[in-house]
């Protein structure tokens, strides 16, 4: 009996989760369907109950439920618990639902296992203080970097970050006017770039051999990555590995069994 899997979000049409998933399925021999579900913004428990009434077994979830489906689902992971957002949920048979988030550890086996990326030692800036930032910030600082800086538009919310993962390692932030110095790695977790912009930053912020990462992917260059380059980033990423590493952590979790990842993504690049 074919299972049922969906992504849910507000737009959604864009969403390379189907086909991901449907991969992953045919390479471990799994029997299941992914699909991906427009749910109306202001009808998130509705839109859950629909699909929990459908069968489904478990859903993806992306902009801009993260931080509100933290809030209705009760048993999470202690790392959902701490980030504040989930992106994936787990239907149990017993009508109960179980929240966790891959983010944190797409993006890190993006940076280290893809693109062999060392964050142990390193100076790292996260822009934005969202659900996305929040997602990654602990799996970021298991790795201990030298420092993390958490830099926002509104300052309080990445100085709510700072004070909520302080114990994880040397986080510090503030809004954008506040940063200073350099860093090794810059990690946009903003949308902002989807849409042209980029957050204000100083013009000698990467240290030589710096690298950028935009959590955002586009099938052209985002504003971010085309900042980084102009900037002469030695590397400049956008988020299609993240993407595709945080579903495998999400199938896995369903699923029991860990896909490999490299001809996914080399699949969606083309």
């Amino acid at each position: 009996m074919t299972d049922h899997y969906a992504v849910i979000g507000n737009p959604i049409k864009h969403s390379k989760s189907p086909l991901i998933h449907t991969e992953f399925a045919k390479q471990t021999g799994q029997d299941l369907d992914y699909i991906s579900r427009k749910v109306a913004l202001d009808d998130l428990v509705g839109g859950l109950k629909q699909l929990q009434a459908e069968g489904f077994k478990g859903i993806n979830i992306t902009v801009p439920f993260k931080e509100q489906a933290w809030q209705l689902v009760s048993d999470k992971s202690a790392h959902a618990q701490r980030a504040g957002a989930i992106n994936t949920i787990m239907f149990n048979n017993d009508g109960s639902l179980t929240g966790d988030n891959t983010d944190g550890i797409g993006l890190c086996r993006d940076l280290i296992d893809n693109h062999q990326i060392e964050l142990t030692g390193k100076h790292l800036l996260l822009l934005g203080a969202g659900g996305a930032a929040r997602g990654v910030i602990e799996p970021l600082l298991k790795y201990q970097p030298s420092s993390l800086f958490i830099a926002n538009r509104t300052a309080i919310k990445a100085t709510d970050l700072c004070t909520l993962f302080a114990d994880f390692g040397d986080v510090d932030a503030g809004s954008y006017d506040a940063i200073s110095g350099s860093f090794d790695i810059i990690i946009n977790a903003t949308a902002a770039s989807l849409n042209g912009q980029v957050p204000p930053l100083p013009d000698n912020i990467l240290n030589p051999n710096g690298i950028c990462y935009d959590m955002m992917y586009s099938d052209s260059d985002t504003a971010f990555i085309t900042w980084a380059k102009q900037h002469r980033a030695a590397k400049a990423i956008d988020g299609l590995g993240m993407l595709v590493e945080q579903a495998a952590e999400s199938f896995r979790l369903w699923r029991g069994v860990q896909p490999k990842t490299q001809a996914v993504i080399a699949l969606i690049r083309q």
